[in-house]
């Protein structure tokens, strides 16, 4: 057998393995604790990010979502849902891709949902597809960059920072989000 013939098998097995994972998941207490400290390094990476969780309705924070790719990809992290500064649910992301890939990362992701619509939508869901269910518009920004909240107009804004590891395609498009049981 092959050696790029093994790589398809290994990572479709880790495609197929990426729903399985519940058995592996953290409980609410350390979820909320990741969230805490990804909120605490998002808000350290990017001024504004203060002001800007404030005037979202809420925000989903995936401290740590783990991308590995060749040929094959897959993504997964879970997070939770924060309303009013309190957690309102837990969430796991995943995402399945093909193309030209190579490389695992580690990611930290918020997603802000600007209107009460657009997280009233997200919360009714029953599972949420970025790009099918809504739009999320994502922000480019590096360490020391400022949120000029005045010029956001999307009802939902998309953050991925604190990058770790070699992957090209920083991307939500395809994403699935759905509500975990804990």
């Amino acid at each position: 057998m092959t050696s790029k013939i093994r790589t398809i098998i290994a990572a479709t097995t880790f495609l197929l393995a990426l729903p399985a994972l519940p058995a592996f998941a953290d409980s609410a207490a350390v979820i909320d604790a990741k969230a805490d400290d990804a909120i605490a390094a998002f808000r350290k990476e990017v001024n504004g990010a203060d002001v800007f969780l404030q005037q979202a309705a809420g925000y989903l924070v995936f401290p740590r979502v783990i991308k590995v790719g060749l040929g094959f990809g897959g993504e997964t992290g879970e997070g939770a849902l924060r309303v009013g500064g309190r957690t309102a649910g837990y969430y796991r992301t995943t995402a399945g891709s093909f193309g030209l890939q190579l490389g695992a990362q580690a990611k930290s992701i918020v997603i802000a949902f600007m209107t009460p619509e657009a997280l009233s939508k997200f919360q009714n869901s029953s599972g949420w597809k970025v790009g099918v269910d809504g739009s999320v518009a994502l922000i480019d920004l590096g360490a020391g960059k400022t949120i000029d909240s005045q010029n956001i107009k999307d009802p939902v804004v998309g953050f991925i920072f604190g990058a770790k590891g070699l992957m090209y395609n920083l991307t939500l498009e395809g994403t699935k989000i759905s509500k975990l049981d804990r």
